[in-house]
């Protein structure tokens, strides 16, 4: 069934869309390339329009888009501009555009969600990530694959369209395991949950790891806005002593990072050894600084992160950093969804992390 195959891989996603490709000829057992090119180019104005130079009509495409990287410039009057998630979201639907209805089906590859962040109404303000649910819906999309969705109740605004949320389980809990093993056990760390909002993801990794679980409740100042949010007051702890134990703490994104530092120094304040972070995504937007600052004084140990969104090198390079790839898992929810099987081995993994998890109690 590969002959149908194509995949359309944006701008933002360029540099793994190959990894993406090889790791589909190797589950297929062939020697292709199925990434078709396109041209995207742009008037010196901003505006843009995408050109598909290959044909593909009945194909099964896949667009693979990362709306997160924010590498990726084009020049407009005369200067140099970083493109934002609004700018990929329109482009992704630009190739929609010029797919003109042709494909067999249209498949969204989506690791980091656009607008995700935005996925619920508290009062007179936009419902992104919904609207661009429904926009894929109307554009003819039949499937949205994305990883680690903010919160899933944002399918609801449109329950027809098939959405599916991929938690890369086995390849963040193989490398974190792999460098940490010594320090992964019931009397010697602890899973924290920084806010409410990461409670399932937390609860997931202490069932599989077989450790207890603390949180953090996010006192906020909800009478005033600064950076789009509601800024913290204090966070509350409420779990079992931390005392003399590592800390993981585990949740979906790490934008500027505050949060999990506040963390990091009440964790540190009751006693806590080691602190390890774990991330779908790390953004990092308002530098590196202050993380240098916290693993020099040793309040963070290390910070685990996959590249579903861009990773830039310096990042990269950070002693304090360990990025863990899943451009195969891309591979294998294409491969899987272009094969007609379901997705529930690939999205549990089960087998893979029980052989991970005996390990650990073999040690």
């Amino acid at each position: 069934m590969n002959n149908d195959l194509v995949l359309i891989v944006m701008k933002g996603y360029a540099d793994r869309g190959e990894n993406v490709n090889k790791h589909l000829c190797e589950l297929m057992g062939v020697d292709k390339n199925f990434i078709i090119d396109f041209s995207n180019p742009r008037f010196s104005n901003g505006e843009s329009k995408v050109v598909i130079d290959q044909t593909v009509r009945n194909k099964d495409v896949y667009i693979i888009a990362d709306v997160g990287n924010h590498s990726c410039t084009y020049k407009i009057y005369d200067h140099e501009n970083h493109m934002s998630p609004d700018e990929h979201y329109v482009d992704v639907t630009r190739v929609i555009s010029a797919i003109g209805g042709k494909a067999r089906r249209i498949t969204i590859v989506m690791p980091l969600m656009y607008a995700s962040r935005q996925h619920r109404r508290s009062g007179r303000e936009s419902l992104d990530c919904a609207m661009a649910l429904r926009h894929f819906e109307e554009l003819g999309v039949s499937n949205v694959i994305t990883f680690d969705l903010h919160d899933m109740e944002v399918q609801n605004t449109n329950p027809i369209g098939s959405i599916d949320s991929i938690m890369p389980l086995y390849a963040v809990l193989k490398e974190f395991i792999a460098n940490e093993r010594e320090n992964i056990s019931k009397d010697k760390m602890v899973v924290i949950s920084p806010d409410t909002g990461a409670m399932n993801r937390a609860k997931k990794y202490a069932g599989i790891l077989g450790l207890d679980i603390g949180l953090f409740y996010k006192q906020r100042d909800y009478t005033k806005i600064v950076n789009g949010k509601n800024p913290v007051i204090q966070h509350q702890y409420i779990g079992p002593d931390i005392n003399g134990k590592s800390a993981l703490i585990i949740d979906d994104m790490l934008s500027s990072g505050d949060s999990v530092l506040d963390v990091a120094d009440k964790l540190k304040a009751r006693g806590a050894d080691k602190i390890y972070v774990i991330t779908t995504f790390a953004f990092f937007t308002e530098g590196y600084d202050k993380f240098d600052e916290f693993n020099k004084k040793g309040f963070i140990e290390k910070v685990y992160s996959t590249n579903a969104s861009y990773i830039p090198e310096e990042l990269r390079n950070k002693k304090w950093f360990n990025e863990i790839k899943v451009d195969n898992v891309v591979g294998d929810v294409i491969y899987a969804l272009n094969q007609n099987k379901g997705l529930g081995e690939i999205l549990d993994r089960k087998k893979e992390i029980q052989v991970l998890t005996n390990s650990l109690k073999e040690q």
